[in-house]
């Protein structure tokens, strides 16, 4: 057991290793300066084994952390009521059962499993016990330090505290134990990572009763949540033995691996084909421009589809929620003044709703797919002033598309800061459309200018760059940020526009300097 947990270490760790250094290659300023033999160098491996160690304790502790806080924590205080710890409670089981029916930690046909149970030809049983008991161990340790810390803090008296790490494992066991059975009744084997209409109305149902009931002021009692507990952990202990005893692990993992891979396969077919659905045959479209210009014209014709339809649906979608409002304000005038108050203090939080509905990596998707992916292949396309030139026309085409919903999002905000009792300062009407707008073409130029100078995607048309997946990342980060933050409305809007006006030249000039060098297929 103990060789096949080294093994299992070893085997996570290269990998995770290896895609450590690859991110490395892929940042800009230091593409060039490491060398092509950095997979063999002993200091870089050193350094990459180090990350790899410091995100294995963050996966046992960070997102234990987060889904305490967010989940539980942060929601439950947006209900009033005097039973914090009830509250807790409650959250805690219905999100817990919930969970069962997402992750077992079994039936996950991860990487791993390939390399070591089909390559290398492990002893499948043994492999899959000893990553499923460290994950358990993990559960263990993470539900245990704050389901302690975070049980207390809400009112739980200290037993309840200490059965939740074995609430959350015994369930997990008990789902999986089950999940094994069936195999043996049935020779199906269960993918965790493709649910059935059964778990996703499980899942619906007990979301509901997660964050809908205690709304209802309805709330399972902890004598109800303690029995819960006890008869999963119980449950998890008579599952060992089945656990243990199952033995055509291997067989099992054959049919998941199987079935993942010929999904992924159909799923790329069922892509592509869609993709070709959504263009334009028609033959009679045309164009009376010239150069790049016809090109641009012609591929906004052929893929209007693609690009117009999500914007015209989230602008009706924007309407309907303005017209509910405004009807709130008659129904319930009460309404106005929290409504007003937020437009008034708290715009940082359009900043996320725009990163949402803004459609530029849709747009720059369907770019490559379906245009740069054959033009890269020349070289009078990488031009720098024909990337200048055709990004130009490009920003302006997708900042039409983003504009459509931005405008009445941007409109719709000072109608409903009138309609719910104005503002002394007139200024703050325009400063809401125009910070809008801004913000709508941000993103624009932002997702434009990543794709000419990370252009992430390989001939077959899959995310290859570390540092794209880690900027998208930041950008949602910093989004999400902003939400937590309060800015007097005219203060933040006049930020937004002068930001907005800079990365446009910015980006502009980085396109101009550098894509010729970075716009290209990667390998």
């Amino acid at each position: 057991m103990i060789k096949t947990l080294r093994i299992s270490f070893s085997l996570k760790n290269t990998y995770r290793v290896n895609g450590i250094l690859y991110a490395l290659k892929q940042i800009p300023l230091l593409k060039k300066v490491l060398p092509q033999s950095l997979y063999r160098i002993w200091g870089f491996k050193i350094f990459a084994n180090v990350l790899s160690g410091i995100w294995e304790v963050i996966s046992i502790f960070l997102g234990k952390f987060l889904y305490f806080l967010l989940m539980i924590v942060l929601i439950g205080g947006l209900y009033e009521t005097n039973q914090s710890g009830t509250l807790f409670l409650h959250i805690l089981v219905c999100l817990t059962l919930l969970g069962s029916f997402i992750n077992t930690y079994m039936f996950d046909p991860s990487k791993d499993k390939i390399y070591a149970i089909i390559i290398l030809n492990m002893n499948a049983k043994e492999y899959t016990l000893v990553n499923y008991f460290y994950n358990i161990f993990k559960i263990l340790l993470g539900f245990g330090l704050f389901g302690i810390l975070f049980g207390l803090e809400a009112g739980l008296p200290l037993y309840l505290c200490l059965l939740i790490p074995f609430f959350v494992a015994g369930i997990k066991m008990t789902l999986a134990a089950l999940a094994l059975w069936r195999y043996d009744r049935t020779g199906d084997a269960a993918n965790e990572n493709i649910l059935g209409k059964f778990q996703w109305i499980g899942i619906l149902v007990l979301l509901a009763a997660t964050y809908g009931l205690p709304a209802l002021n309805i709330m399972l009692p902890q004598g109800a949540c303690l029995g819960i507990m006890l008869v999963c952990i119980l449950c998890g202990l008579l599952s060992l033995r089945k656990i243990l005893e199952f033995v055509p692990y291997r067989e099992v993992y054959r049919a998941l691996l199987f079935e993942t891979m010929t999904m992924q396969a159909n799923a790329k077919e069922i892509m592509k084909e869609q993709n070709h659905k959504s263009i334009s045959t028609d033959i009679t479209i045309q164009s009376q421009r010239a150069g790049f210009e016809y090109l641009n014209e012609l591929f906004i014709k052929r893929h209007r589809k693609i690009l117009w339809e999500s914007s015209k649906k989230i602008t009706f979608v924007c309407l309907g929620i303005l017209a509910v409002l405004l009807a709130g304000f008659y129904f319930m005038p009460d309404l106005k003044e929290g409504i007003n108050g937020m437009l008034m203090n708290s715009l940082p939080l359009s900043l996320f709703v725009m990163y949402a509905i803004n459609r530029g990596t849709g747009f720059t998707r369907a770019l490559f797919i379906n245009c740069d992916h054959s033009l890269l292949t020349y070289s009078f396309y990488k031009q720098p002033k024909h990337i200048l030139k055709l990004f130009q026309i490009r920003l302006r085409e997708i900042i039409k598309i983003n504009l459509l919903p931005a405008t009445v999002i941007g409109c719709g905000l000072a109608l409903l800061l009138f309609a719910s009792g104005g503002t002394d300062n007139s200024v703050n009407y325009a400063v809401l459309i125009v910070s809008i707008i801004c913000l709508s073409i941000f993103f624009s130029v932002h997702y434009l200018t990543i794709y000419y100078l990370l252009q992430p995607y390989n001939a077959g048309t899959e995310i290859k760059s570390g540092m794209y997946q880690i900027i998208m990342w930041l950008t949602y980060m910093v989004c999400y940020v902003m939400m937590q933050i309060n800015l007097p409305t005219l203060y933040f809007g006049l930020s937004t526009i002068v930001f907005c006006i800079l990365y446009c030249i910015i980006a502009s000039l980085l396109v101009y300097k550098l894509a010729h060098k970075t716009f290209k297929i990667r390998t």
